[in-house]
């Protein structure tokens, strides 16, 4: 089985290089499921029905996300009834939407689970003692385990990819929108990068206007993020996966820039 998981995609340009990308790399490359996290899609913060929407049409199975799901109210209409968008699941209990989903594809149920870090973020609960919890409790339900770690620093993207090392098939890393360039698979046999990267306008700050970026650092002051606009990279990693255990997993980086 071959998994796509890919990187942040931030605003406008980012959901036009996703829709536009995404149908020919699952062609040209026999992806047979997508995962990717949307949670910039709208404005480059949170999701609306239209942001969510053009992720499907684009190809995406599964919509992942991390610290800005709730900044765009609209999320509050739908999260509910979408099955395959998840949040992070350290979030507390009673949050509305879903910290982990069971995707079926064939014969095989793709647990895939989103978790937010703490350093530098929101101080939700212990993402380690949760994805135990979410371990236990999709044992028997889960044929492939993926997670998508949304976190600021490597460290403790790395200290959780470890930690489940041998536990789950996939643990990716997002948030931080530059892709790194550690895809590895982990001596337990965990397929591993610590940040997919983005899909957004190259010519930018993480998908931000640069003039502006630039501004807040030069003077301290409050500014108005803007997303840029113009080509875009698309960053993703391609997972090669096999249910049954038979055949080592691989991992792939995918970097496409300058796309119109």
């Amino acid at each position: 089985m071959r998994i796509m998981l890919v990187g942040d995609v931030v605003g406008r340009a980012g959901r036009r290089a996703f829709r536009t990308l995404t149908p020919r790399l699952r062609a040209e490359r026999g992806v047979d499921v997508v995962i990717v996290n949307g949670e910039n899609s709208a404005g480059g913060k949170g999701y609306t029905r239209k942001s969510l929407d053009e992720l499907y049409a684009g190809g995406a199975d599964i919509v992942t996300s991390g610290n800005h799901v709730w900044d765009k109210k609209d999320v509050f209409a739908f999260i509910d009834d979408e099955p395959f968008l998840i949040r992070p699941a350290n979030y507390p209990e009673g949050t509305p939407g879903r910290g982990y989903c069971i995707f079926p594809f064939k014969a095989v149920n793709i647990a895939v689970m989103n978790l937010s870090g703490r350093s530098f973020l929101p101080p939700l609960d212990c993402p380690f003692q949760k994805v135990d919890e979410l371990l236990a409790e999709i044992a028997d339900r889960a044929d492939i385990i993926v997670l998508d770690f949304h976190a600021e620093t490597t460290s403790e993207k790395l200290a959780m990819g470890h930690y489940l090392d041998g536990r789950a098939d996939i643990v990716v890393g997002t948030h931080t929108h530059v892709q790194t360039a550690d895809a590895q698979i982990l001596p337990g046999g965990t397929a591993y990068i610590t940040d997919l990267g983005m899909v957004g306008p190259y010519d930018s700050i993480l998908g931000v206007r640069k003039d502006i970026v630039i501004q807040k650092f030069r003077t301290g002051m409050p500014v108005r993020f803007e997303m840029a606009e113009g080509a875009s990279e698309y960053a993703a990693v391609i997972v090669d996966i096999d249910p049954s255990g038979r055949c080592a997993p691989a991992i792939e980086r995918v970097l496409i820039r300058a796309q119109e």
